[in-house]
């Protein structure tokens, strides 16, 4: 396979741990706009997968949201995750109402170090990072 031939791989999910899932799921589809595909409960192993996103599985990647049933204590994020990125559109105006929702913006919008993209990170629920980067 070569560098420039992608097509027997693609890019179908990011997995992660969350504490209260319906929670997640009012953040990822209210604030972001993305949409619930699918949510199953698996009893046998105390646990519930739902998928979220823009698009349809079979065309897009999606975020799959695992909440551990048992799990009582806010996850231990580490330090080798860093973020996922979303492109927007008016990374103004989509701050601010983000911010007017109580979303956590720890880097508001602005021209990124180095760079000319303009950026903003956001933090979901659980504390993942999100960056916003303006799309023209």
């Amino acid at each position: 396979m070569s560098g420039t031939d992608n097509s027997n791989f693609r890019l179908l999910h990011t997995m992660i741990r969350v504490k209260d899932l319906d929670k997640s799921i009012d953040f990822y589809v209210n604030n972001l706009e993305m949409k619930l595909l699918r949510r199953t409960d698996f009893p046998g192993g105390k646990f519930t997968l739902a998928f979220v996103g823009y698009g349809e599985e079979k065309d897009t990647a999606v975020i799959e949201l695992t909440h551990n049933w048992d799990q009582e204590e806010p996850y231990d994020l580490g330090n080798g995750f860093g973020h996922l990125a979303l492109g927007v559109q008016d990374i103004y105006g989509i701050c601010d109402k983000l911010a007017a929702q109580g979303v956590n913006i720890p880097r508001p919008p602005g021209p990124m170090k180095h760079g000319s993209s303009v950026i903003a990170f956001i933090e979901d629920p659980d504390g993942y990072k999100i960056e916003l980067i303006e799309r023209k």
